[in-house]
């Protein structure tokens, strides 16, 4: 199979490799597509904990396909079946995944992309949000995480603020129910913007998804006495900066919103598998789609983030 290799940071092959063997309790999986997540970005820039080269289809984990090989004590009927899957080899034509690491998709979401890890992650950040009706949640900073947990909580029935430095993820952001938005020019003005819409009282709610001081810093800000703070991005670049005096002062509930849990994960993928049956359409949401030959690209993008861009998909 061919399979991409990071062989040192921004430096990517594929190369053709033996095909993965499902051991006891595995499937092994025709992959159609893998995502591309912000967590891999540290990986694709290069960190001092990191080796080089990477497993061959790393760090990919947002993999859907179809069933093509089971290992002993699986399920016969499995093969055949268009599934997502908990994974980490997923920039691949193949990878392999524990039986109980799957979702299958049903037939009305055939042809259709569904990187199922990462619209779970969003369905676990709402879950952790303890929000209600009348409300008010900060969102910091829009890519594809942020737009998708900005429609979840929008439809949960709190007004929802979404702020960006892009004026296309605002744009985004008021699609997917946003009531606010705010573009991001500097952490004063901005946490002063939201105070003024909550009449100085703040958000129930802030959620972190950009995964930078900055954002971290206008997240923690906005939240009013009581709050909670909720970190749904990932913080991979090098330690964080918090006054921890002024969280302590408010009395902030700190939530890392971060499922580590796999049948936590698997529950949420078949939330937002059901919420697409029913009628969600997530897939503007994919703004790019390239070839594995093309994963450095994919991976320059979510770097860059240009005018347009929310999330890549790496089709094999």
């Amino acid at each position: 199979m061919r399979a991409a290799v990071v062989e040192a940071p921004r430096t990517v092959s594929v190369r053709r490799v033996e095909l993965p063997v499902p051991a006891a309790g595995e499937v092994r999986i025709r992959l159609e597509g893998c995502g591309v997540c912000g967590s891999n970005l540290p990986v694709w820039r290069g960190q001092e904990w990191f080796t080089y080269p990477r497993a061959v289809g790393e760090p990919g984990h947002e993999g859907w396909g179809v069933v093509d090989a089971i290992g002993e004590g699986v399920d016969t009927s499995l093969p055949g079946t268009r599934v997502a899957c908990l994974s980490t080899r997923a920039f691949a034509e193949y990878d392999v995944a524990p039986a109980s690491s799957i979702v299958p998709l049903p037939p009305s979401l055939n042809g259709r992309p569904f990187p199922g890890e990462a619209l779970a992650c969003a369905f676990d950040v709402v879950r952790r949000e303890s929000i209600a009706s009348g409300d008010t949640v900060a969102i910091v900073g829009v890519g594809f995480l942020g737009a998708v947990v900005t429609k979840l909580a929008a439809e949960a029935g709190p007004r929802v603020v979404a702020v960006s430095r892009r004026e296309f993820a605002l744009d985004v952001a008021r699609s997917q129910g946003a009531a606010a938005v705010i573009q991001s020019k500097g952490t004063n003005e901005t946490v002063d913007e939201i105070f003024r819409l909550t009449g100085s009282t703040g958000c129930q709610c802030a959620i972190e998804v950009a995964g930078m001081q900055s954002t971290l810093d206008v997240a923690s800000a906005v939240v009013g006495v009581r709050g909670r703070l909720v970190i749904a991005a990932y913080h991979q670049d090098g330690p964080r900066m918090v006054d921890l005096q002024s969280w302590n002062w408010r009395g902030l509930d700190v939530v890392n919103a971060h499922e580590r849990d796999p049948h936590q994960y698997l529950e949420a993928m078949q939330r937002a598998m059901a919420a697409v049956e029913a009628g969600w359409n997530p897939d503007a949401l994919y703004t790019h789609t390239v070839e594995l030959g093309q994963l450095g690209r994919a991976f320059d993008l979510l770097a860059d983030r240009p005018d347009g861009f929310l999330k890549s998909l790496v089709v094999a």
